[in-house]
């Protein structure tokens, strides 16, 4: 599937965790097809924040579709809540941190 597609389906499905100016800016990119000139003139910073912003709103989104997909493997027992799912895109940190401190304990018992 071309890029465009994927993150207009992206941008569709998780645009409302982006930031207001990132989603505007990509729904003119990939929905309106505006050039960064354009997209500049229309918001009022230069081309290179425009850029800027895309790229960063493009990441975003990989990453939230990323972690999404591990989250549905991972639980194959039942279906993914979109209430779990957002816990886990907006918090990753202190999962892993819970985690790792249990692993941690149990190594310290054994010593």
């Amino acid at each position: 599937m071309e890029k465009n597609v994927k993150v207009g389906m992206l941008l569709d499905l998780y645009g409302e965790m982006l930031t207001e100016k990132q989603k505007d800016i990509l729904d003119l990119y990939y929905n309106d097809n505006l050039s960064l000139a354009e997209i500049s003139e229309d918001v009022g910073i230069t081309r290179q924040a425009v850029r800027d912003s895309i790229v960063k709103g493009e990441n975003k989104l990989f990453r939230i579709r990323r972690k999404t997909r591990n989250y549905e493997k991972g639980s194959k027992t039942r279906k993914a809540d979109t209430k779990d799912i957002i816990r886990i895109i907006s918090n990753p940190n202190k999962i892993y941190r819970r985690r790792n401190r249990k692993h941690f304990r149990k190594r310290c018992k054994r010593t």
